[in-house]
């Protein structure tokens, strides 16, 4: 796996709290030469089904046509072109933002009706030179377009206006929370966390617009970070190779500099323990009722018990619930979600234990589980993945 630059993207969305339709729609996608994200934020007008079907017509279309190579000016031209007006209010029935970004740093981006994208660079909210695009056909509306170039580290952060207008009509924030005091948030959980994943920071905002609210989404209120760094790397070692030749080099993957390491089986971890010296500790401060505990080597990132921990991971991927609870499963998923470039390294030995006819039907064998986890990272959320046998 290469160290070359990579664009985390993440987003956060919650639905107005009467509605159980978001009318916000959020899309992204890497094209396939892994080097440009494409990504539209479309606010549908209002709430509810009418809302969502405005913005997914809005988001799909930009989409599409980006997908096609299409300028981005061009492209946003067709959907403005696309957009209907509502009769009674006179105005477009979905906002959007569009952006355009490469690995290489260079960020084109188009933005109508949403609340302005923010640039966070060295503990500041930078800001980003705009110009106006209007045309006569368009009946006073207007969009807005800007390119410039993000460096390593910096965070583009782009909402719908559930974010910035949290806290309307309260005392502290009679026109709601505002972008200033959205950028002051922002960069203040940065300075302090300056690791933080695009999601953390997707959690972040909506948080604080949450608590604004009082707790209940007063609008639908949506979120998306664009980060640029070096790939975070997550290596996951399960089973024992086929070959008791290749213990010893299978092994040694734990030592791989700047890669975070995850032993997941007991017998893997009883391999590893034994070819390198470095003895296992069960920890006893994350016992969970239905995922075995976990344990510590010198080395590895987690050691977790295969394929029953595996198991629920792909549920907890596949399937997103607010699970709080800390065991293996959640710690695992948090892992490869906070990680780009993920590689598993899986031995092909049969462990006797995984043939018993008594064991749950779910519990599958640990090949088919790595293929389940690959197919959901990739399509779902992004990842780099390679899967290794031995």
């Amino acid at each position: 796996m290469t160290m070359n630059p990579f664009i985390e993207i993440d987003y956060g969305i919650r639905p107005k709290y009467t509605t159980t339709c978001c009318g916000d729609v959020f899309l992204s996608r890497r094209q396939s030469n892994k080097e440009v994200l494409i990504a539209a934020l479309a606010d549908g007008l209002g709430s509810g089904l009418q809302a969502n079907v405005a913005a997914s017509l809005t988001a799909t279309m930009a989409m599409e046509y980006m997908s096609a190579e299409i300028d981005l000016c061009k492209a946003a031209e067709l959907v403005m072109d696309a957009l209907p007006i509502c009769p009674d209010r006179h105005i477009t029935y979905s906002t959007f933002t569009l952006v355009h970004a490469s690995v290489h740093g260079t960020v084109r981006m188009i933005e109508y009706g949403n609340p302005p994208a923010l640039l966070i660079r060295n503990q500041q909210a930078l800001p980003i030179p705009r110009k106006k695009l209007k045309l006569a056909r368009w009946n006073g509306r207007e969009m807005t377009y800007s390119q410039f170039t993000c460096q390593m580290d910096d965070r583009l952060f782009f909402s719908s206006d559930g974010i910035t207008q949290a806290g309307l009509g309260s005392r502290d924030y009679p026109f709601g929370w505002g972008s200033d005091k959205l950028a002051e948030t922002l960069v203040r959980e940065v300075a302090a966390h300056p690791h933080l994943s695009a999601r953390d920071v997707c959690h972040v905002a909506l948080r604080q617009a949450l608590y604004l609210d009082g707790g209940i989404a007063g609008d639908d209120t949506t979120c998306a970070v664009i980060h640029f760094r070096v790939p975070r790397i997550l290596q996951v070692l399960t089973g024992p190779p086929f070959s008791k030749a290749k213990d010893r080099s299978f092994a040694e993957r734990v030592n791989i500099p700047n890669v975070q390491t995850v032993i997941a089986g007991g017998s893997t971890a009883e391999l590893i323990s034994r070819e390198l010296g470095r003895p296992i500790a069960m920890s006893i401060h994350r016992l969970d009722p239905e995922i075995p505990a976990t344990s510590e080597m010198d080395g590895a990132a987690l050691v977790t018990e295969g394929c029953i921990t595996l198991c629920k991971v792909v549920e907890l991927l596949e399937k997103p619930v607010d699970l709080w609870r800390e065991n293996g499963a959640t710690r695992l998923r948090d892992l490869l979600l906070a990680s780009d470039q993920i590689a598993f390294h899986v031995g092909t030995s049969v462990n006797p234990a995984h043939q018993d006819p008594n064991l749950p039907v779910e519990l599958e064998m640990r090949r088919n589980l790595i293929k389940r986890l690959r197919t959901v990272l990739e399509e779902k959320y992004f990842k780099e993945v390679t899967v290794t046998f031995y």
